[in-house]
């Protein structure tokens, strides 16, 4: 097994939970956070740097290679602070990173392969992956088998994936009450509007209703677990009796919609934890597609 752009090898935990036996996982990865909670859970990874480096890598025969390279590139969902330009077109950084995925399954020839990003990218990104990888993306969205909202497509040539059965999660059943994360505002009451899985609130009263100012409801769904700045994002409506009163989010809970095992990522501070999340795979929905290998 060859896992590119490895992160905290999210990929590692679902070939355990699919009950998929491996020899030997090879991971690349360059962020030392990511690595060290790698080595944590899975201590016997072989981790071997930078996927630049591929050629320089001495391997045996891979039967799968799989890889979701940073979408910070290529995702064009409104952000306008961001400072990196977006790419709309199979040129740039993104798309070398791409490249490297690419060239390591046409040279190491694997049994199967799996390439994820966000649904969220161009069309003509999208149609130009198509073209390299020979199979065209399957959209899966996380609701189906965890709490969050989470759309993201996956290119693969593991035959007859269908979509994951629904399992009806919902925040309430990821919920951990914590009083340290309580935290109230009365100022709420001034602007809220209640939505269907949130309410929204504008504490500059200048109508801007941005995400850190939703309260997501119990009964509903959270939001995609973002890579930075997670606990601002993901806010808690304890009771719809009291929409003064939330909680900020978990690591566990962030953990939970991930469908990650409680602290997986212990060990880091805080913030290191939800940007290791927040750029993890949903680790059930990968279950449900390596099912579909003959293995």
């Amino acid at each position: 097994m060859l896992s590119l752009f490895d992160g905290i090898s999210c990929g590692q935990v679902a070939l355990e939970r699919a009950g998929i036996e491996v020899e030997n996982y090879y991971a690349s990865e360059i962020d030392k956070h990511a690595i060290s909670i790698t080595q944590k859970n899975y201590p016997f990874t072989i981790q071997l740097g930078d996927v630049k480096n591929w050629r320089e890598w001495k391997l045996p025969k891979i039967d799968l290679i799989m890889a979701g390279s940073p979408c910070t590139y290529w995702t064009i969902a409104k952000n306008y602070r961001a400072k990196q330009k977006k790419e709309t077109e199979p040129i740039g950084e993104g798309w070398d990173l791409f490249k490297q995925f690419y060239n390591t399954v046409t040279a190491l020839k694997p049994t199967y392969f799996l390439f994820e990003n966000n649904h969220r990218i161009s069309k003509n990104i999208i149609d130009a992956i198509t073209k390299h990888l020979g199979v065209s993306p399957i959209l899966i969205d996380s609701s189906t088998v965890s709490a969050q909202k989470r759309k993201r497509l996956y290119w693969t040539n593991i035959p007859n994936i269908t979509q994951p059965i629904d399992k009806g999660l919902l925040i309430k059943d990821i919920y951990e009450y914590d009083e340290n994360l309580i935290k109230k505002d009365i100022r709420i009451f001034d602007t809220a509007v209640i939505t269907d899985n949130y309410i929204k609130y504008d504490l500059s009263y200048k109508g801007h209703y941005s995400q850190q100012d939703r309260l997501y409801f119990l009964d509903g769904k959270a939001p995609t677990v973002p890579k930075s700045r997670t606990e601002t994002k993901v806010n808690i409506l304890i009771s719809r009796d009291d929409i003064s009163t939330y909680k900020k989010i978990s690591p566990v809970e962030a953990e939970r919609l991930q469908t990650l095992p409680d602290n997986y990522t212990y060990g880091l501070p805080k913030t290191r934890r939800f940007e290791a999340i927040g750029n993890g795979w949903t680790v059930d929905v990968i279950v449900h597609i390596l099912r579909f290998m003959k293995h």
